[in-house]
């Protein structure tokens, strides 16, 4: 097949002044690299596009392919996800991974949450606050868990993000409104253990590909899977391959993984993040539908591998996936 792939590129916007938290959910050099290479391998002809504007460019210069390889999370707006698969929508070009609505749908958490919520998947308590007035009167008690309600790769989480005190949940709700510009979602702080659980397919053909553990080490921020922890992983953060086989708690996240999954029509591969509550429950936090996939750095790679499934083979199962909606 030809294919193309779209991306956003961290040094690219890196040269044009935008900063490293802006850039955090953008794509490093070796990625694009790795996924090129690994098509490249199960026999593909590969065309390297990039951002949304030049994937417009492309288009109206009359390229085309038998599918996009996506992974471009767009920088403006909270539908930005939503762009480059609602312009090859126009084009009637399949590409790998979730479509418009979904994109968009699950950037937003709260909007995610309320589906869910609807659909009897286990959430927590939230309220979705536009500012900190909105939180008076909440209706759950301390400690609080805030975060923007549309960021990525821990953007606007650390250590304050756990608010203990009621009395001061307002000005920290504030503070994020002012810095990230959007509503903030407040839940209650889930105390128990973390997951993150790898999911490829779509539909009733989804499966959980396994599940990691999240174990914050010493030197970590204490008590969140936090911006600084995600991007330095490797000397902060243990991820430990658990089994469902062997482990009830596990084996219900899977579930609720796959529930929400499913209910929320995602596509071809991502992963889904849940924390237990004080009881060992395991609720659902929230889903990436275009998660990361650096071969090292990126959680479902990382499952992937201890899993004892290669880069190559992940790869060729989201564009399985994919390949059952290109036209005949």
């Amino acid at each position: 097949m030809k294919l193309g792939i779209t991306y956003d590129l961290r040094s690219a916007y890196l040269e044009m002044g935008f900063s490293d938290l802006e850039t955090a959910e953008f794509d490093r050099d070796e990625t694009i690299e790795a996924i090129e290479s690994a098509l490249t391998a199960l026999g593909h002809q590969c065309e390297r596009i990039g951002h949304a504007r030049q994937l417009m460019q492309a288009l109206a210069e009359g390229r085309r392919w038998d599918l996009v390889f996506n992974i471009a999370e767009g920088m403006y707006g909270i539908g930005r996800e939503a762009q480059i698969p609602a312009i090859l929508d126009v084009y009637n070009i399949p590409y790998t991974f979730s479509d418009p609505l979904v994109m968009s749908l699950t950037l937003h958490k709260g909007m995610t949450k309320r589906v869910l919520r609807d659909a009897k998947v286990a959430v927590s308590d939230f309220l979705v606050a536009e500012s900190g007035s909105d939180t008076v009167g909440i209706s759950f008690a301390p400690p609080y868990f805030i975060k923007p309600v549309a960021e990525g790769t821990g953007k606007g989480i650390d250590p304050d993000s756990i608010v203990r005190d009621a009395s001061q949940l307002a000005a920290a709700v504030d503070r994020l409104v002012r810095n990230f510009h959007q509503p903030v979602l407040v839940e209650p702080y889930l105390p128990g253990r973390e997951f993150t659980v790898g999911i490829v397919g779509t539909g009733r053909e989804a499966k959980a590909l396994g599940t990691m553990e999240v174990i914050l080490l010493e030197n970590a921020e204490e008590g969140v899977y936090s911006y600084v922890n995600k991007e330095e992983c490797e000397e902060r953060v243990e991820y430990r391959l658990v089994d469902s086989r062997e482990d009830p708690v596990v084996q219900e996240a899977e579930a609720t993984a796959l529930a929400a999954w499913r209910v929320l029509g995602c596509r071809d591969g991502g992963r889904a993040d849940l924390r237990c509550d004080e009881s060992g429950r395991p609720l659902f936090m929230e889903v990436n539908p275009l998660a990361g996939i650096h071969p090292e750095h990126s959680d479902l790679p990382i499952l992937s591998t201890k899993k004892g499934i290669t880069y190559l083979t992940l790869i060729k199962m989201i564009l399985d996936s994919a390949s059952r909606r290109i036209h005949s």
